[in-house]
């Protein structure tokens, strides 16, 4: 799985950012200042750098330079300021792309592709197939024996957020806060309501689930027949701890 980096002062473009990253199967860190980001890029080792320039400790650029000292991950940044000096002081930091803001994020998942072709990352599979329905994540296309279900977009995220992780426990908190937004984390009542309608199109069997699984109490994973889930004992009492925090 890819791991990507945003670094980013504005909470609501970090989430929308790494909401759209985690929907096409990349493991995302976020960082709200220049330091943080500097020392999560040494620490975590992302294969691809989002940076916004204006941020509220130290110049985008700098950062960029800081992190060339030790990483070769891809860099794109992120920018309101559009001048050349701006743009050319950044490439010359080290940064592979410049996208100015605002922005459409089909833009800017085509320019990550092209920057990523350049760095030798392959993107993750699009299209999830199990015994029973197919998924293509691009297409936003769910299909059961070539006939076409339609999700609605809440399913589409709940389900894009599971099948981009096979195996692995999602804990409610981080379904709630990735698909609704950051403001959220208690409200398991919502997921209760939309995993039972997507279980109802995508199950053979809604009453007793073999795809879309819930861990009472924790949260939610995805198990497809080719991939064999994590240590059950291991994985809840991370994600109990997670949910102590």
């Amino acid at each position: 799985m890819t791991r990507a980096l945003v670094i980013d002062d504005e909470a609501s473009i970090r989430e929308t950012l790494a909401m759209s990253l985690r929907a096409k199967g990349y493991e995302v860190s976020v960082a709200g200042d220049g330091i943080d980001g500097i020392n999560r890029a040494r620490d975590e080792s992302p294969e691809l750098i989002l940076v916004d320039l204006g941020l509220p400790d130290l110049d985008g650029a700098e950062v960029i330079t800081r992190i060339r000292t030790f990483s070769d991950a891809a860099i794109i940044v992120l920018s309101v300021r559009g001048g050349e000096d701006d743009k050319i002081g950044a490439l010359d930091a080290g940064a592979d792309d410049y996208v100015t803001k605002p922005f459409g994020i089909g833009e800017l998942l085509a320019r990550i592709r092209a920057v990523q072709r350049r760095h030798g990352i392959v993107e993750t599979d699009p299209v999830i197939t199990t015994g029973h329905f197919r998924l293509d994540l691009h297409a936003k296309r769910a299909t059961i024996a070539s006939s076409e279900i339609r999700l609605t977009p809440i399913e589409w995220r709940l389900a894009e957020q599971l099948v981009t992780h096979p195996g692995q426990l999602i804990t409610k908190r981080d379904l709630l806060q990735s698909v609704w937004g950051p403001e959220y984390g208690t409200e398991a009542n919502y997921l209760r309501v939309h995993f039972a309608n997507l279980r109802h199109k995508l199950e053979p069997d809604p009453s007793s689930p073999v795809y879309f699984i819930t861990e009472p109490g924790i949260g939610y994973r995805f198990i497809p027949a080719e991939a064999p889930p994590e240590d059950p004992a291991e994985t809840l009492a991370e994600a109990a701890a997670d949910e102590a925090e």
